[in-house]
């Protein structure tokens, strides 16, 4: 669990930064616009940090893109024939 939880935080920090990197935006300017510290971004982009919904909705509004959450069910498992 922790582990995929690590993954999840990783993976959301590089989107963060390669949307940011896309934008030309350093990450004082991207921090200004979403209304946190550039440590925070920081350790976002690190993967050292969840946020809540409503730092994600700001994020994507300041990334000029549209937040997408949702809950998707696993692949089933199909046995070998």
């Amino acid at each position: 669990m922790a582990y995929e939880e690590a993954r999840a935080a990783l993976l959301l920090g590089q989107m963060v930064f390669d949307r940011r990197s896309e934008l030309g935006l350093t990450q004082a300017e991207l921090a200004a616009r979403a209304g946190m510290t550039q440590p925070q971004l920081s350790r976002l982009e690190a993967g050292g940090a969840t946020p809540t919904v409503p730092l994600l909705a700001r994020l994507a509004a300041a990334l000029e893109a549209e937040l997408d959450i949702a809950f998707r069910p696993h692949d089933p498992v199909v046995a070998p024939a």
